[in-house]
């Protein structure tokens, strides 16, 4: 029957005529018809329990299969970021070539088999309406007396589950490539910056061996390096003067060190690690609050983990900001002293 299914799939999502694509849903509409007349009239065609246990089976290695896809694509997208390593450490030629050479292979990947079935199907798992129908089906199947005379493992009552963490774990990976070409792009910028304040301090240096050595008459005139437009649409309205209030201090200096730790000290908080907390804390519940969902998942990085908890209930159209009420946040920051926060109460929502 799945073979039977699968061909005719295939027939009829690539077939060009139109009359023969409207012909067949006819005649599953006429069964469909006959299948509800049969019903209404108290005939019930029931599975029989070879049939259960078969399309049980089917369905667990179809799951497995799905996860060790994941590991495909998520195996792919590594040896991408190797290569991009690779060729960063390596490579002598110009930004743009690199860069093409780079999101061509991620794009190669996002359009083998593997890249397009991940897609789709993350696309899938990310409908909450999804994932409660397939925990309630799961629930349903397992509880069936067929089913249980199988021994399935109950970590297939959990599978979807599986399926967001791989997915998670990719979206991880592509993460760091990108976090990779920007690191990359920064140290080029810089070298490219302090290349140019070389040469500006070589011609001034040229210019200073120079001074008194050649006439003071001009002996060349160049014109502008490159023409003055001025457009009317970019004159701006008016804008009264600033007047900048200057304190005439002499401050003196006491000598003492400024300490310039702070400046080393700058933490950066994953936001994908937050969204996979708030994600994690839905997936029982249908909403959760900010104090509730750090009692689950302690704050690490203190204030600054924090904020981003704020920002991301600012940018999430399903998260609720009620400053009418407030609740207060606990942790412990790095020291082991323990803080609290008191903020409007914020509110995370399927």
């Amino acid at each position: 029957m799945t073979v039977f299914s699968l061909l005719r799939d295939i027939a009829e999502g690539s077939e060009l005529d139109p009359r023969a694509r409207i012909a067949e849903l006819k005649r599953r509409k006429a069964e469909i018809d006959v299948e509800i007349a049969d019903i209404s009239a108290g005939r019930l065609e029931l599975m029989d329990p070879t049939q259960v246990r078969e399309r049980f089976l089917q369905m667990a290695a179809t799951a497995r299969e799905l996860l060790s896809d994941f590991r495909a694509v998520d195996n792919n997208f590594r040896t991408l970021d190797r290569q991009v390593r690779e060729h960063i450490a390596t490579w002598d030629g110009s930004q743009g070539e690199l860069l093409q050479a780079i999101f061509g292979q991620r794009d190669m990947i996002a359009e083998t088999d593997e890249g397009k079935s991940f897609r789709a199907f993350w696309d899938l798992l990310m409908s909450p309406s999804r994932q409660d129908e397939l925990s309630r089906l799961l629930d349903m199947v397992l509880k069936l007396a067929p089913v249980r005379e199988l021994e399935p493992d109950s970590r297939l009552q959990r599978i979807h589950y599986d399926w967001l963490e791989a997915g998670e774990v990719t979206q991880r990976t592509v993460a760091r490539l990108s976090a990779q070409l920007r690191r990359y792009l920064d140290d080029q910028a810089w070298l490219e910056n302090r290349r140019i304040m070389q040469l500006i301090r070589d011609i001034e240096q040229k210019a200073l061996s120079l001074r008194g050595q050649v006439d003071e008459r001009a002996f060349m005139e160049i014109d502008e390096p490159a023409p003055a437009l001025a457009l009317s649409v970019d004159r701006i309205l008016y804008n009264p003067p600033f007047k900048p209030k200057i304190t005439q201090r002499i401050i003196d200096d006491d000598g003492v060190a400024i300490a310039s730790d702070a400046l080393y000290e700058q933490v950066y908080v994953d936001q994908l690690r937050l969204m996979s907390n708030i994600r994690r804390a839905l997936q029982t519940r249908r909403q959760v609050s900010l104090a509730t969902l750090v009692r689950e998942h302690p704050i690490e990085q203190g204030l600054a983990e924090l904020a981003t908890y704020l920002k991301l209930a600012t940018q999430d159209v399903h998260a609720a900001i009620d400053d009418d009420q407030s609740e207060t946040v606990f942790w412990t920051d790095e020291r082991g002293n323990a803080r609290q926060a008191t903020l409007p109460l914020i509110i995370y929502a399927v």
